[in-house]
């Protein structure tokens, strides 16, 4: 009788411990949308990470991931194409945010590659951006991830609210500002303005001029040789010195500098009040 006993609870112990083991699953959407070199692509999303490439064959294929098995039932989904632009557009459905507020989702990421010749806007909720070898104009928004910029022939608009943001390789201007990370940029061919709430800033070999601001970190920039646009250069705290011979005009003071170097040229502004600022000659940079 007790034989008999044991025979079965050893079966029903094993069904108990299968029915606790988390079911894996994933959500996987994968789409071919017709795209043409020189057309634009739109992602508008309440949340997951975007990376979009461009490659040498025409069409954009998208490739949508995620851990939740039951995406498709907290997010209307939409893929649309049209003459000259792929727009895809993911939101929350309205009941789920509404009785349950946020709609958590693990590991949601698109991936997407188009015609190097596109333009692209892209937008989420929270999840980091990356922009790669593509030609036209981007722009790239994200309330919390980090955002990539590489080898982009156009002018590059980013933002983020909680993340750092690198950029190289721009053959255009580049605009990016964060509320709460690091911004390093190289090899920029225009105008720079960049700008952060709390990191600090790097900007390697400027072709225009350069706007960098930071309330909480250092400044380091680096202009390449020949390039006398100017610009303005802030930190909310530290010291300002310099290495390269300039003509002093006015009162010389620890955390000020103003005066004109070589034949002068247009305006470089540079003022700290609290993070230290080094201004070198390229020979000496590190």
């Amino acid at each position: 009788m007790i034989r008999t006993l044991t025979r079965l609870a050893v079966p029903g112990l094993a069904l108990a411990i299968a029915a606790a083991l988390p079911a894996h699953a994933d959500t996987k959407i994968e789409k071919n949308l017709k795209l043409d070199p020189g057309g634009k692509l739109t992602v508008v999303s309440d949340a997951g990470s975007i990376e979009v490439r461009g490659t040498s064959a025409s069409g954009a294929h998208v490739v949508l991931t995620s851990q939740d098995d039951d995406l498709a039932a907290k997010f209307d989904m939409s893929f649309q194409e049209s003459p000259g632009e792929v727009k895809i557009v993911v939101k929350k459905k309205k009941d789920l945010a509404s009785m349950f507020g946020s709609v958590k989702t693990t590991g949601m990421k698109f991936e997407i590659t188009v015609p190097e010749k596109t333009e692209t806007h892209l937008s989420t909720g929270g999840g980091h951006l990356l922009l790669s070898n593509l030609n036209g104009d981007a722009k790239a928004e994200t309330s919390g991830g980090h955002i990539e910029v590489d080898r982009l022939t156009g002018n590059a608009h980013v933002e983020t609210s909680g993340g750092h943001i690198t950029a190289k390789g721009v053959e255009g201007a580049l605009w990016a500002e964060t509320s709460g990370g690091h911004i390093e940029a190289s090899d920029i061919a225009k105008d720079i303005h960049v700008e952060t709430s709390g990191g600090h800033i790097k900007v390697v070999g400027a072709k225009g001029r350069v706007d960098a601001d930071t309330s909480g970190g250092h400044v380091d920039v680096s202009f390449a040789k020949g390039n006398s646009r100017g610009g303005r250069i802030e930190t909310s705290g530290g010291s300002v010195s310099t290495d390269i011979p300039v003509k002093v005009a006015g009162k010389l003071s620890k955390t000020a500098i103003r005066g004109s170097i070589g034949s002068g040229g247009e305006t470089l502004t540079v003022s700290t009040s609290g993070g230290s600022i080094v201004i070198q000659s390229i020979g000496n940079a590190l």
